[in-house]
């Protein structure tokens, strides 16, 4: 796991230009770096060694020397993959997985991309052709951004290294805000900051000739097929994440799990060779807001180390600044601290650890898929009659079945934009200062549910979570939260044998019995205590909504509501009175608090409120 970072084009003190992005990448790869520079590259590479400590330093040149590499992740079957190219008449120097990719480019080309098992963001310099190849891993496991600046094209891990680059303009883009107020996370192509982009996942993107060209070369398009035997699909899938679990093992360090007490952390943690894990949690140890008794529980059956920590609501305020600083994005999503936190934890004992993070959009675990469930009670009623009704229950007070027949008087593309729908698009406009020019979320997805258009309502979900949620929300904040304490984590769910088998699972095998992840939960079964491999999903409790009526919290955040950077964006008295009902208890406004808190700390960071 590393940092990566460069640019094409003539430069004056390419050296220094290249040592100060790096510099501030450099918690992504404290134990060496790297450079490459010519006439019209440079390349920088950050490294935490974890395979082939000894010799698999980058940049890396093929044999020829006409192509350099810079890669962070890890390519799992990279052993397999050596065998067949050195079949073919390749020769290697190292046994890195670095390697492997250097030698499949010349072999495969971009095909070598669905050869890979693996998470990754890679760069090839290509001397003879003066071009550069870049390529994101299919679910977005590994970052990777990159901006045209002054007439070249510059690239990072981490935009925090791309704004180090000299003549970087530093400008919020507007849109990707009002996005981010309904979607929690930063949705769109283009980020926070103007003219800067992400790769999006199962992308390449090439640099020729000045013209940069994308294209896709994956989609988690889900296939499901009809099968009437349980047993079989268990066993099949237990033994699939069996294998998986086992390939994310490869490493010459010691590898760890975060361990939440639920089924997905703990499937991994019954399954690793590994010996340590890893849980935090809020107030004390048996709150409602903490899995570490839990976890502390099960970690004793499955006879591991089991290392926690209770965080303390000073601790967690404290460190918001620092988490966005890592995240380079603002998140509204409170877990991310407290993945900063359990990362702190584990980067005391091992450099590698495990996480569930996937199985929920892979096999239908989060309880809002079940929602086309409970809404086809109103399917009998005309579509017309429907949306009448939803439109009239608009105008009644918060009353029990509001919400339900709201939500039964849309459809699914209507209703569902991922696991966080934070302010509706007709909301953020009521609070934003200025318009965007940013599309409604309906209209953003629009495309994507068009390509989803056979799958069942769930399905099309899961689809939406897929493409968005996971890379957008989860996957951020794994990577940046464990990088920020130079910790690789590995996600074996997110593997693609594991998804080739979720992908074809019919909508029974997810939902049955008023169960999600279904089939998931029979294969964990016979691993688990029943208790875990039951367990309702809880996701990863933080009690802001409990703290934000506490007079400190609630003072610091009126104190940001009233700030220059908050006029500026905001009409102020709705944040004010968002703040209030729910200080008032008319309303749980937390989530949107938070969301908007967020941003505004974000901004501070990186943006210096004058």
């Amino acid at each position: 796991m590393c940092g990566i970072c460069g640019f094409v084009g003539r430069k004056k003190e390419k050296n220094k230009i290249l040592h100060d992005m790096m510099k501030v990448i450099d918690h992504r790869g404290p134990d060496s770096n790297g450079t490459h520079i010519t006439e019209e590259v440079a390349l920088g590479f950050c490294r935490l060694s974890i395979i082939d400590l000894e010799d698999g330093n980058q940049p890396m040149n093929n044999e020829k020397g006409d192509l350099t590499l810079i890669f962070n992740g890890e390519i799992y079957n990279y052993r397999k993959l050596r065998e067949e190219l050195m079949k073919e008449g390749h020769h290697f120097a190292t046994h890195s997985d670095s390697e492997v990719l250097l030698h499949g480019l010349e072999s495969y080309g971009k095909d070598l991309l669905d050869r890979l098992r693996g998470m990754f963001a890679f760069a090839v310099w290509d001397e003879k052709k003066n071009r550069l190849f870049i390529a994101r891993d299919f679910f977005g496991i590994k970052p990777v951004y990159y901006a045209e600046i002054d007439g070249c094209f510059v690239f990072a891990s981490e935009i925090k290294s791309i704004l180090e680059f000299p003549g970087c303009p530093r400008e919020v883009n507007e849109e990707a805000l009002e996005q981010y107020l309904s979607f929690q996370y930063s949705a769109l192509e283009e980020t926070f900051f103007k003219g800067i982009y992400k790769l999006m996942p199962g992308c390449f993107l090439t640099y020729e000739n000045g013209q940069v060209k994308i294209q896709k070369y994956f989609d988690p398009m889900l296939h499901p097929e009809e099968t009437g035997d349980d047993e079989k699909l268990t066993q099949h899938l237990e033994r699939v994440i069996k294998d998986s679990v086992d390939t994310h093992m490869v490493s010459d360090v010691e590898v760890g799990a975060f361990l939440s007490g639920g089924v997905d952390s703990s499937y991994i943690a019954s399954e690793f060779s590994g010996k340590k894990v890893f849980t935090v949690g809020f107030l004390s140890e048996n709150s409602q807001y903490s899995e570490v008794s839990r976890a502390r529980g099960l970690a004793e059956k499955l006879e591991l180390e089991h290392h926690s920590k209770i965080i303390s609501k000073e601790e967690f305020w404290q460190a918001v600044p620092e988490v966005m600083y890592y995240l380079d994005e603002p998140s509204g999503d409170a877990a991310a601290v407290a993945l900063y936190f359990v990362a702190e934890e584990a980067s005391k004992y091992v450099k590698v650890v495990t996480s569930g993070e996937g199985a929920d959009e892979l096999f239908g675990g989060y309880n809002i898929y079940r929602e086309p469930l409970a809404l086809r009670w109103m399917n009998w009623m005309p579509e017309r009659f429907r949306r009448g009704l939803g439109r009239f229950a608009e105008k009644l007070p918060e009353i029990k079945g509001r919400n339900y027949l709201i939500r039964a008087g849309k459809s699914v593309e209507e209703r569902f934009i991922g696991n966080a729908r934070i302010f509706s698009t007709e909301e953020r406009r009521e609070i934003m200062r200025r318009r965007s020019g940013a599309v409604s979320t309906e209209k953003l997805l629009q495309k994507d549910y068009k390509q989803a258009a056979g799958l069942e309502d769930m399905e099309k979900m899961q689809y939406i979570d897929l493409k968005y949620w996971l890379p957008g929300d989860i996957l951020q904040k794994a990577d940046k939260m464990s990088m920020a304490h130079s910790l690789e984590l590995r996600v074996p769910f997110l593997d693609r044998n594991v998804f080739e088998t979720a992908r074809k699972m019919p909508l029974k095998a997810k939902l049955r019995h008023n169960s999600t992840k279904y089939i998931f939960r029979q294969a964990a079964a016979r691993h688990l205590p029943k208790e875990t491999s039951e367990m309702k999903k809880l996701g990863f409790p933080v009690p802001i909504r409990l703290w934000m009526k506490d007079g400190d919290w609630y003072r610091e955040i009126k104190t940001a509501f009233l700030s220059k950077t908050a006029r500026n964006f905001f009409h102020v008295d709705k944040l004010v009175k968002l703040l209030d009902e729910h200080l008032e208890g008319k309303r749980d406004n937390s989530r949107k608090i938070w969301t908007v808190y967020a941003f505004l700390v974000w901004h501070k960071k990186f943006f210096a409120e004058v």
